[in-house]
């Protein structure tokens, strides 16, 4: 046998003569799914098929919950694994002070957008609503209960309450100490690594079957609430989708191109599979395996991204913690006949920033829109008035917070001269499941001599 026949070689799969089944891509499974949920939505509302709703709201529900299983876990260990992560990297703390810098720009100018929308459009005028349609939620949030609820009673209860603000605080204390301990801590930092990799990869299924979560969550939200309801809100619905789009389509590419001096065109390309997920998971969280894929894929270093891109999925929400609070705001004191002042919505403003913790990467914005509200003196009957229409809202603000979370590290690396610019302007719009194989080495095997 020859020398090159010793070598190692990759292994491939058998090729069959019979007819294959194309695969599909992942975005087009995506847009499939949006599709068909809208179609059987509104089957199921125009002639009341009663195991078709059902049947919709298992499949969305399941779904959701799914992501919610790995939400504690992924991020304890991913706030953990990327505090310690930054000991690898040169100027870890300077790196982390511009990306709470930028997280901080970003979300003044996208509030600032949701607020000019507002004022202009007067969202809440001419729907038709009342203060009796509003609803008080069970639970709202407050400053107080904000800063106290950062510290737990115990360290079981956030994780089986799903108190994402808590887990955070813990993780970076045991993050920290970890980085304190040095040498003593590293079969522990060796343990959290393998745990963060364990469930990323079950998050990954859990991302397979989104186009089938698709279906369901789309078509249980038209089969519930009508094109009727939509109707009432239009004017709402619509300041949210034109705030975002702006942000996302125009204030996004202008940084890029401006402050990061790339391509935008490039970032929309590698970030896209992360974008399109954020839209149809509505959580950030669920997507954060996504959006730390694309990010390295986009040249941004991995030890950096390890840090930027979970602490983002808790903290960074243009979309549900700026531009939808400032609207809503407006919207809830339109309705309640409530008028606000220029010391209102720099108020708005100081919450946005401050406060966006508070949304935790989850689906909805629900405690940080009853902490604006709150803020503002604001009858919290209001959130009551926007329950309906949340789950519509948000796959377009967690689409936009997905692509902020991804943004600023971009424009962190290329301001610290640190992003690889050949894999930015080399990243293509492949689908979900090509990143993870992109990301394996070769499997091989040794021939016998």
């Amino acid at each position: 046998m020859s020398a090159n026949s010793a070598s190692t070689t990759e292994t491939t799969e058998p090729k069959s003569s019979g007819f294959r089944i194309p695969k599909v891509p992942f975005w087009a499974q995506i847009v499939a799914g949006l599709v068909l949920g809208v179609v059987l939505g509104w089957i199921t509302r125009s002639y009341d098929v009663a195991w078709l709703y059902t049947t919709l709201d298992k499949i969305g529900h399941i779904f959701v919950q799914l992501l919610k299983l790995a939400v504690a876990p992924l991020v304890f260990f991913a706030i953990l694994v990327s505090i310690t992560n930054l000991r690898k990297v040169n100027n870890a703390a300077r790196l982390a002070t511009r990306t709470l810098l930028w997280f901080m720009i970003t979300s003044l100018i996208a509030v600032a957008i949701g607020l000019a929308i507002g004022l202009i459009t007067n969202p809440g005028s001419g729907t038709g609503l009342t203060p009796k349609d509003g609803l008080k939620p069970e639970h709202a949030g407050s400053w107080l209960d904000f800063l106290t609820g950062i510290v737990p009673t115990d360290v079981i209860t956030p994780f089986t309450e799903l108190n994402v603000l808590q887990i955070v605080f813990m993780a970076a204390v045991a993050g920290i100490a970890a980085l304190k301990l040095g040498e003593k801590a590293q079969p522990i930092l060796t343990l959290s690594e393998s745990i963060l990799e364990l469930l990323q990869k079950a998050l990954w299924w859990v991302i397979r079957l989104a186009p089938l979560g698709t279906v369901g969550l789309i078509g249980y939200a038209i089969a519930d609430y009508g094109w009727d309801l939509i109707g009432k809100y239009a004017t709402f619905t619509a300041d949210v989708y034109v705030g975002c789009a702006l942000v996302l389509f125009g204030v996004y590419p202008l940084l890029l191109a401006t402050v990061a001096k790339v391509s935008p065109i490039q970032f929309f390309k590698g970030a896209w599979p992360a974008i399109q997920l954020a839209f149809v998971s509505r959580s950030s969280v669920g997507t954060m395996p996504v959006t730390q894929k694309v990010t390295e894929r986009l040249g941004v270093p991995k030890e950096y991204a390890s840090f930027a891109v979970p602490f983002g999925a808790t903290t960074k929400m243009d979309g549900c913690a700026a531009i939808y609070p400032s609207l809503a705001a407006i919207f809830i004191a339109q309705i309640f006949d409530v008028q606000l002042g220029v010391g209102d919505y720099v108020l708005i403003a100081f919450v946005s920033v401050i406060g966006s913790a508070a949304t935790a990467g989850l689906t909805g914005a629900t405690v940080m829109l009853t902490l604006t509200l709150s803020t503002l003196g604001l009858p919290l009957e209001g959130v009551g008035l926007l329950m309906a229409i949340d789950p519509i809202l948000d796959m377009m603000r967690t689409a936009t917070n997905v692509a902020g979370q991804a943004l600023v590290p971009v424009i962190v690396s290329a301001r610290e001269k640190i992003l690889d610019l050949g894999k930015y302007n080399s990243a293509s719009a492949s689908p979900v499941d090509e990143i993870e194989v992109a990301d394996e080495e070769p499997v091989r095997v040794p021939v016998a001599a």
